[in-house]
């Protein structure tokens, strides 16, 4: 291999790394390497004055490869890459090395160790750069259109926003109506706006657009291709099946409220509701008295983080984030029926966030009672004789023990993800440990999946209130629009390639693969596998299964990973 111009950039990054690894001394082992042309450190190679100083390096040198050792790839990779571009480099032939969460974050009371665990992963960087090569992106053309799977609010949403961004959008719900579970709610924080108003406005729009085409009853039953052409098939009750191309798809499909086990928290005894069925009970009382089993209720205890924040070993140990709002909501519209009850709030810990903060604080002024129980010991709820008995120690009174006899006792549950095996199955979408669809990070790419042009929005992928709701909605619409407006899209690389002539097609590399993204084809005369590179996503779960060492990973190839296996192993001078 004939000799490399790489350059190595060494990221102090304003003392986060510096502070615990000795940069100097990286920058002096790595200028020894022989096909590193130049080393250095800096504050800040994020910086635009850095990267102005690397891009000029690179030029006045003639440098073929460059490594960045500085935060994770997560946060600068595709600014290095485009600095990289500006400077008149591949952008394939850079590499970034992470010396920040991975050395001095992680071994900030051993110096000496970080520093030499920083030496070993730049080398290493610096090896894989000297194996590899320009590489292009795969350019493919996109479908102006956008599957939708769920009406709910966060689905009509996101379509009327492709709709109005010249986009066609087929929008597909299992049930026979639109608006999911909004629908039937009654008057929201903060303008009092029924969840009937809100969803029927929605729904009229959605309706009227003629870009938008509403699929009832139906549900998604295959799914071929990849991102900017999916080849989709939706079958609905008492129709037709209908075939779409769509060029990316977003799924939407909400949540479903926790139930709680019979005697859980005194479920099912006479008088303990949920949430939902007090709403419910509010809305028929009127402006009234509020009555329950012809009885006039003038105590009413509501138990928060049902179902939610059950610890280790519960089945919902995250929190649901709306529960409190919607408790305290609530207790503000029973506040002010005639004949109002005292009301008596048993909580863990209030997260009644962002302005929801000022209707707990009216309810608060209103007469509201709020009791803090301790994570470990949740109150009771029973039976005695007649009368439901509500046993709870308040933690803000020195752990006193206090008892409650309530007219109602308002179980305020959380949310859980919905079933929908079948839909995970045909997307192949990415579940988490709480059964939510997860994204690629969540702040970061918080609507992305690891399948591209698959997105995910609303409660689908974790607990949120509306305004949140809403927001990922319109966060997967821009995403999605910023796919497929342009007509084409640029892919990654970094996906298996097949060395035709020692390929004997064992099948193994097909079968590990689970994009399927791997068929055999005939070539002169033998049997090889075919890499459908719009489909596969560089996962390499294909290239250990291949005894041939056949197929590889552009950008991860076998000479790559041995190399910088090698230039780990190296001894570390002290």
């Amino acid at each position: 291999m004939s000799k490399r111009k790489i350059g190595a950039f060494i990221c102090a990054c304003g003392g986060n790394i510096s502070d615990y690894v000795d940069v100097e001394k990286v920058v002096e082992v790595i200028s020894k390497d022989p096909d590193v042309e130049v080393a250095s450190t800096a504050m800040f190679t994020c910086s635009d004055a850095t990267q102005q100083d690397i891009i000029e390096v690179i030029k006045e040198k003639g440098l073929d490869g460059i490594v960045v050792a500085s935060c994770s790839p997560k946060l600068h990779l595709n600014t290095f890459r485009a600095m990289a571009q500006r400077a008149g480099l591949n952008q394939y032939v850079y590499n970034q090395v992470n010396i920040r969460e991975q050395c001095s974050w992680t071994h900030t009371h051993d110096m000496p160790s970080a520093t030499e665990k920083a030496i070993r992963l730049v080398r290493a960087g610096v090896a894989k750069t000297r194996a590899s090569w320009p590489l292009e992106t795969i350019r493919v053309k996109t479908q102006p259109r956008v599957l939708i799977v769920g009406a709910g609010l966060a689905g009509m949403r996101a379509a009327i926003s492709l709709a109005g961004l010249g986009l066609e959008v087929h929008l597909v719900e299992r049930e026979d109506h639109v608006g999911g579970q909004v629908v039937g709610w009654g008057p929201l924080f903060p303008n009092d706006r029924t969840g009937d108003d809100l969803i029927s406005s929605l729904a009229k729009e959605v309706k009227a657009h003629e870009r938008i085409h509403l699929h009832l009853s139906a549900r998604v039953a295959e799914k071929k291709g990849s991102v900017g052409d999916f080849e989709v098939r939706i079958e609905a009750k008492d129709a037709e099946p209908v075939e779409i191309h769509a060029g990316a798809i977003m799924v939407a499909t909400g949540y479903a409220r926790y139930q709680p086990a019979e005697g859980e928290l005194g479920y099912g005894l006479p008088g303990v509701l949920t949430l939902d069925q007090f709403r419910e009970l509010l809305d028929k009382s009127g402006e009234g008295p509020i009555e329950y089993g012809d009885r006039a209720v003038k105590n009413v205890v509501y138990v928060y983080c049902v179902g939610s924040r059950q610890g280790p070993g519960g089945k919902h140990s995250y929190c649901s984030r709306f529960c409190c709002s919607a408790a305290v909501h609530t207790a503000l519209l029973a506040s002010k029926h005639k004949d109002a009850p005292r009301q008596f709030h048993l909580y863990r810990d209030l997260r009644t966030y962002g302005k929801q903060e000022l209707m707990a604080d009216e309810v608060l002024r209103s007469g509201s009672m709020f009791l803090k129980f301790p994570d470990e010991e949740p109150p009771t709820v029973s039976m005695e004789g007649d009368k439901l008995t509500v046993v709870v120690k308040d933690q803000l009174t020195s752990n006193e023990e206090i008892t409650i006899h309530p007219d109602l006792v308002v179980l305020v549950t959380g949310m859980e993800a919905r079933e929908n095996a079948d839909l995970v199955n045909v997307l192949k979408l990415p579940v988490g440990m709480d059964g939510f669809f997860n994204e690629i990070h969540p702040k970061l790419r918080p609507v992305e999946t690891v399948m591209d042009g698959l997105l995910i929005a609303g409660t689908s992928q974790g607990p949120k209130n509306i305004p949140e709701s809403v927001s990922s909605a319109m966060a997967a619409a821009a995403k999605a629009g910023a796919l497929l407006l342009s007509g084409q899209l640029d892919l990654e690389p970094f996906v298996a390639v097949v060395d035709t002539e020692t390929c004997t097609w064992c099948g193994e590399c097909a079968k590990a693969c689970p994009y399927d993204a791997i068929e055999e084809i005939q070539q002169d005369g033998k049997a090889i596998a075919k890499v459908n590179t719009t489909l596969c996503k560089g996962c390499g779960a294909c290239v250990p299964g291949c005894a041939s060492q056949s197929i590889s990973v552009e950008g991860c190839t076998h000479t790559q990973v041995m190399s910088m296996i090698d230039a780990l192993s190296l001894e570390v001078e002290s």
